[in-house]
């Protein structure tokens, strides 16, 4: 009897401690890794509103909600981009291919800090 005993709660004991250790190997499918910030820069060619995109070369960027916009160190809109004007910033590439704007910097680059 005291076998039998002592060999059911050794196999509980296995069966309850392999739960955990399967499960903590399985990794979410959903869960992608975040794509890497590219950077670009040039002039505006063209400006959307409608459609909330600027055109820098042949590519098209498309302003999103979390796209954070600067004109002369200030926080600016897609209304303050005009043809012409030199930009900068960062994009990432949706799962739909769009070129999404991180950040966007409108106007000449700051000039570098002088060094001391």
């Amino acid at each position: 009897m005291k076998k039998l005993i002592v060999s059911v709660i050794v196999a509980a004991f296995a069966a309850i401690s392999v739960i955990p250790v399967t499960a903590a190997d399985e990794k979410p499918a959903d869960k992608a890794p975040a794509a890497r910030a590219i950077p670009f820069r040039g002039k505006i060619a063209a400006v959307d509103k409608q459609a909330k995109t600027i055109k820098i070369g042949e590519r098209t960027f498309h302003i999103t909600a979390d796209s954070k916009i600067a004109k002369a160190g200030k926080p600016a809109t897609l209304d303050d981009a005009t043809v012409g004007e030199d930009v900068g910033g960062q994009y990432r590439e949706g799962a739909d291919k769009k070129l999404n704007v991180v950040s966007l910097r409108i106007g000449p680059r700051p000039d570098a800090a002088p060094a001391k």
